[in-house]
Order: C-alpha cells, then structure tokens, then sequence
C-alpha cells in the first residue's frame, strides 16, 4: 500500500530514525544548551571498517560498544581537517547497529536515548546520571 508523501507512514526507517534522534536528544540539549554550542550530532547507516586490519583510530575506540563487536556511535573530538580548517565534535550514531540491537521501537527509542547520553557524558566529562539529572 502507498501512502501520500506527508503522513507519517510514507517515512522511510532512516527518516524514523533521524526523528528518534532528534527526540532524544532535545531534553538532552533542553538542559545542556550552553555547553553543546561545540558538538554536532550526525547518524550514519554502519561505521567505518578498517579492513587493513590496522588498529581502530582513538575516536572509533570511543565508540559505545554493547556487544563488544560493532559499535554503536562514535564521538569524535573537534580537531583540524585535511585542508586545515578546524572541526567541530561530533556524535555519530549507527542506525543499523542500533536498529538490529533493538527488538522493538520502543526499546529502539531507550537505546537511541541511552547511547546520546553516554556520549554526551562522554563529551563533557561527566558520570550518564549527571546528564540525565539524577
């Protein structure tokens, strides 16, 4: 079945997924606005795999990696780019990890929230209940 463009359904799971994010990640900012001025957030389908078998860069080890394998985002700090120009920190999470980690939207939805507040923490220096404000 088709559905018109503007109703919810006609959404593709990334678009779902870019909303989800989105969703968590407002009280988030609601409370941290001035010290996340600097950070981006961004989704990616999977994360990089380095198949020289070299070691994984620091920011991949940063990764939030509840199984052990496949990491599920990655903060990367600011830094400089190839060209020079500075960049900005940024939180990258991975939608098909996550969404295969997930049985269900709404255990989708507390993982999306659980992985934006470790690196937020993560980002700040902070403990996950001091984000979370408990």
């Amino acid at each position: 079945m088709l559905f018109p463009a503007s109703l919810p359904a006609a959404a593709s799971r990334a678009e779902k997924f870019d909303a989800l994010v989105l969703d968590a990640l407002e009280p988030i900012e609601a409370r941290w606005r001035h010290e996340l001025t600097k950070l981006d957030v961004a989704v990616d389908d999977v994360p990089e795999i380095d198949r020289r078998g070299e070691e994984p860069s620091p920011e991949a080890a940063e990764g939030v990696l509840h199984d052990g394998s496949v990491p599920l985002s990655r903060l990367v700090p600011a830094g400089v780019d190839s060209s020079g120009l500075p960049t900005r920190a940024r939180i990258v999470l991975y939608r098909r990890p996550l969404e295969a980690r997930a049985k269900d939207p709404l255990e989708l939805a507390d993982l999306v929230h659980d992985v934006l507040v470790e690196q937020v923490a993560g980002y700040l220096g902070l403990e996950p209940d001091v984000i979370e404000g408990e």
